[in-house]
């Protein structure tokens, strides 16, 4: 079956989307939970921006990263993943800048490579395609956890849904609403007719062909 190639402009517009969303939300509104995830929607944004980042980090030295490189150091001890941190004095602005600014590289960086690029991750080395397409769901996921714990609404268009949760799940129904599948996938919400996911989820990001 023929599916839609994710793309740079994919990843550009989940982010666009994602800060579109998340601003209308007070200041003080982000020490709250993050919907399922535990921690802060502070928190949860800064682990969104440095997950963003990385992709772009991966895929764009003329050596693709493999695994176990001793390059930047993505652990800290009790703390999430994130070698990025936003001045919270700057207050949520600043953090949504700097997802359009992780967006802007990976998008530039996919865009860049040939199709026979290749760079780890724990999930499958992946293509350009796998890391715009890990872009636009990792964005979309943590919208999902954000505006929860924000107390917005949200949803992410099926057309912009879809490709990437084709490229990534290839195991997901494609008979269903896009939205709610994607959710589904990534362990955040029930589907009909369909078990719910295990906490130990993951994707495929090495390439389907």
């Amino acid at each position: 079956m023929s599916r839609t190639p994710v793309t740079g402009a994919d990843v550009q517009r989940a982010v666009a989307i994602t800060a579109d969303a998340l601003r209308p939300a007070p200041a003080e509104a982000w020490e709250a939970q993050a919907g399922p995830m535990d921690c802060s929607c502070w928190d949860a944004m800064e682990h969104l921006n440095n997950g963003v980042f990385s992709y772009a980090l991966r895929l764009a030295p003329p050596v693709p990263y493999l695994e176990g490189r001793p390059t930047i150091v993505w652990e800290r001890p009790g703390a999430l993943a994130r070698p990025l941190v936003t001045d919270r004095e700057a207050g949520p602005e600043a953090a949504i800048e700097v997802l359009l600014m992780a967006g802007g590289l990976v998008a530039a960086v996919v865009d860049a490579k040939p199709a026979t690029a290749r760079a780890w991750h724990i999930w499958g080395t992946a293509d350009p395609e796998g890391f715009a397409a890990m872009g636009v769901v990792e964005t979309l996921a943590h919208a999902f956890d954000l505006t929860q714990g924000l107390g917005l609404e949200f949803a992410a268009p099926a057309d912009l849904v879809a490709p990437a949760l084709a490229r990534l799940f290839p195991e997901a129904p494609d008979d269903t609403d896009p939205w709610p599948t994607l959710l589904w996938a990534t362990g955040r919400g029930e589907l009909d007719g369909h078990e719910r996911r295990s906490p130990d989820w993951s994707w495929h990001s090495a390439p389907l062909e």
